[in-house]
């Protein structure tokens, strides 16, 4: 049995005008599709990650079903390299539900702080690149992106040593003290310890200690270490190594000159 050409020619222009309509409906529909992007917040894993979590809320009022839903985080540094990323996938959201997510990814702060050093005494900006992508009625891909910054605060900001200081201490020995400062602006806080290693002007150890440190995040740190140096070797010129060894990254020898 033949179908008329004008059959066929009828069809497909109900064809066309369905795909039309329903591309249309599906398009229109995104109207009543809203999202809402919560407070981030900042913490610190079991794994001595820093923890950025983004919660999100979904609400979709539209016709249709909304499939394939997937949010991609990518932070940049300065340079415009990577150093994390994270994406959330949601199979489907149905008609008329509203969806709680949670939008979590990690950044390895020692890693990144030993490849970028800068970051551990100079305050800086991020840059964040998001992207969502969906299917509306499971089935039109839809995508759209954004791009903004994020400041970087540096957790040893404005660092610095001040003068040795020595007195008598015993007949055997001189205490030498140095007052160390700095101000903690990252998003954590900071705990762990200061070991400090003093050496002459002959690259000869003569003496070392350790004091620990607790620094909240947006507070200012200033504390003053003391070393037991023999008299025979009173601290007159030299250099002073510095180690940071905190549950977040470890960095050090800083090298501090002195005299």
């Amino acid at each position: 049995m033949r179908i008329p050409i004008r059959m066929i020619g009828i069809v497909t222009t109900f064809f066309w005008i369905f795909l039309i309509a329903f591309f249309v409906s599906a398009v229109y529909s995104v109207k009543d599709l809203q999202f809402d992007f919560g407070e981030p917040q900042t913490s610190v894993t079991s794994d001595n990650e820093i923890l950025f979590s983004l919660p999100i809320t979904i609400l979709n009022n539209g016709y249709y079903n909304i499939g394939a839903f997937n949010l991609t985080t990518k932070v940049f540094d300065e340079n415009g390299f990577a150093i994390a990323h994270h994406s959330t996938f949601v199979p489907v959201i149905e008609r008329g539900v509203k969806k709680t997510l949670s939008h979590n990814m990690t950044i390895d702060a020692d890693g990144l702080l030993q490849s970028e050093q800068e970051y551990l005494f100079n305050d800086t900006e991020l840059t964040i690149n998001q992207m969502v992508g969906m299917k509306l009625a499971e089935a039109i891909p839809v995508q759209a992106s954004t791009n903004f910054s994020m400041p970087w605060g540096a957790p040893l900001y404005n660092f610095s040593v001040g003068e040795v200081e020595c007195e008598l201490y015993n007949v055997t020995h001189v205490k030498a003290t140095v007052v160390i400062s700095f101000e903690n602006h990252a998003l954590f806080d900071l705990a762990g310890r200061i070991q400090l290693y003093m050496y002459n002007g002959g690259n000869e150890l003569i003496g070392e200690g350790q004091k620990a440190i607790e620094a909240p995040q947006n507070s200012r740190y200033e504390s003053s270490m003391e070393l037991y140096v023999s008299i025979t070797e009173k601290p007159e010129n030299g250099h002073m190594d510095i180690h940071f060894l905190t549950s977040l990254f470890s960095y050090g020898p800083m090298v501090i000159p002195y005299g």
